[in-house]
């Protein structure tokens, strides 16, 4: 080949192995296509694959257009170039078969268009045993693309970043080292979420878990398993101390009272190509740290009861809304369980930070969000939402609930017209209640603390914000609002 095609392909080879979510890739693309910096990606993508078109038609011409034409060097180039090729030619079909298994849901679907891509790479020249590595590898890359893409809304810079190391924590930073050395070894990366409660860590341990390698099933012409199986979430804040362990691990019949059959737990129950998202981890007990510490280095599990050892394959995703500070202060973890939890942290960004940077997000996500109540578009429900904003929150409206917040707020103007459906916190009774006993002096610090556990629950309806802004433990959190006995009416009472 000459110098002016062994460059463009070079840049081609580049283009499909960095981080699609890097302004590297962006600024690549932009030079290989020619187009403006606001082009869009889809316009960036056409105009590269047109002319990638031409030069292998050239090729083919030259009877060249197969891996087998070339050696050495040019060789390894050219695969690449190849897979660039033909990721993009498949690329709708891609999308529409992962629609079609969000669909189906745990059964594997058959794949449409498998005998068009075993004859397209068996054309480029590709072996069997490669058709069936990166027939799979496209899959996963596209799937990830599209679950961070479109999972995750928002163009601020934090977003940015969250979509940049989501791809990391899959490919790693370099997705051919990934692809000879790790595709098959990333259960041993465990990862840990980080934000406060309602920013969306639930969606970006999504993207991670049904991301994972799935490999061909050839006789079936499917792959050999759904990634919506691949992905299981447990709440860990949600079970008693007594039952969490069940819950990780299982237990077998007569384990406890209660026990009344054999019952698989979360890890026994996940995929080998998938991951768990162990929710609210900061809640757990040392006792169950040290059990999932022996999860995380040697990859075993003993159910309740039982003298079974059971292996765990997968990933280990955890997510704690407590800060960082804390976490390596040792307040939250030991060390050795911390260590061998933070292969990657991930910070999932709160809503306040995102439209500090970027105003119009908020607008973004109001209409992702109307979208998927009400299944399409509506600018007037936009509209409707928007000025319900202006009105009652304002533009400085710090979002304390996040994203889980702005999705309550549009639910109640689509049922209700209005957000502030009860009276100001401030006049309220409980207010009154607090301020009376801290003047007169006859309120305990047990039923203060109550009182304002209690006055911060009615205010954000969430235990892990109320547990976040007194710095206690959702689980005392919890007591303390169960335990409020309203000391003051008793005092005027008397």
């Amino acid at each position: 080949m000459d110098s002016s095609d062994r460059n463009f392909f070079q840049k081609i080879a580049r283009a499909g192995a960095i981080n699609p979510f890097s302004d590297e890739h962006k600024e690549l693309e932009v030079e290989i296509s020619g187009v403006s910096q606001s082009a869009s990606r889809g316009k960036r993508t056409q105009k590269i694959v047109y002319e990638l078109q031409k030069r292998i038609e050239r090729l083919e011409e030259k009877e060249q257009a197969r891996v087998d034409a070339f050696e050495g060097e040019d060789r390894d180039l050219m695969q690449r170039v190849f897979l660039y090729e033909l990721f993009y030619k498949f690329k709708d079909q891609f999308d529409e078969l992962i629609q079609s298994q969000i669909e189906a849901g745990d059964t594997p679907v058959k794949i449409p268009f498998y005998n068009d891509v075993h004859a397209a790479m068996e054309e480029r020249g590709f072996s069997e045993e490669e058709f069936r590595q990166y027939f799979a590898l496209a899959y996963q890359i596209r799937r990830a693309f599209y679950f961070i893409d479109r999972g995750l809304i928002g163009t601020s810079p934090t977003m940015k970043n969250l979509r940049l190391n989501l791809w990391k924590n899959i490919f790693t930073h370099n997705l051919e080292l990934y692809d000879r050395y790790l595709r098959n070894r990333m259960e041993d990366f465990s990862t840990l979420l980080l934000g406060e409660t309602g920013t969306g860590k639930g969606t970006a341990a999504l993207a991670i878990g049904r991301s994972g390698f799935i490999p061909l099933n050839k006789r079936g012409k499917s792959f050999t398993e759904s990634f919506s199986r691949s992905f299981v979430s447990l709440n860990l804040s949600q079970f008693p101390e007594t039952l969490i362990e069940s819950a990780l691990f299982g237990h077998k019949k007569g384990a406890f009272t209660g026990a009344v059959e054999d019952y698989q737990g979360v890890f026994e129950t996940c995929s080998q190509h998938g991951a768990i998202l162990l929710d609210e981890i900061g809640e757990v007990s040392e006792p169950i740290q040290i059990k999932l510490l022996q999860v995380l280095q040697e990859r075993v599990f003993t159910p309740v009861g039982s003298q079974k050892q059971s292996r765990f394959k997968g990933r280990v995703i955890a997510a704690t809304n407590r800060p960082l500070e804390d976490i390596r202060d040792r307040k939250i973890f030991r060390d050795d369980f911390y260590y061998r939890l933070c292969s990657d942290i991930i910070t999932v960004p709160p809503l306040r930070w995102r439209l500090q940077e970027n105003p119009k997000e908020l607008d973004m996500l109001l209409k992702f969000t109307v979208k998927r109540l009400v299944g399409k578009h509506s600018q007037e429900l936009v509209d409707l939402v928007k000025n319900a904003v202006d009105l009652e929150l304002g533009a400085d409206y710090p979002w304390p609930g996040n994203v889980r917040e702005l999705e309550q707020f549009v639910r109640r103007i689509l049922l209700k017209g209005t957000y502030s459906t009860e009276p100001a916190f401030e006049s309220g009774e409980l207010d009154r209640q607090l301020v009376t006993g801290i003047k007169r002096g006859n309120i305990d610090a047990a039923s203060l603390i109550s009182g304002y556990c209690c006055l911060l629950y009615q205010r954000h309806h969430n235990f892990e914000e109320v547990a976040r802004r007194t710095g206690l433990d959702r689980r005392t959190v919890k007591k303390y609002i169960q335990d409020w006995d309203t000391p003051a009416d008793e005092e005027s009472n008397s």
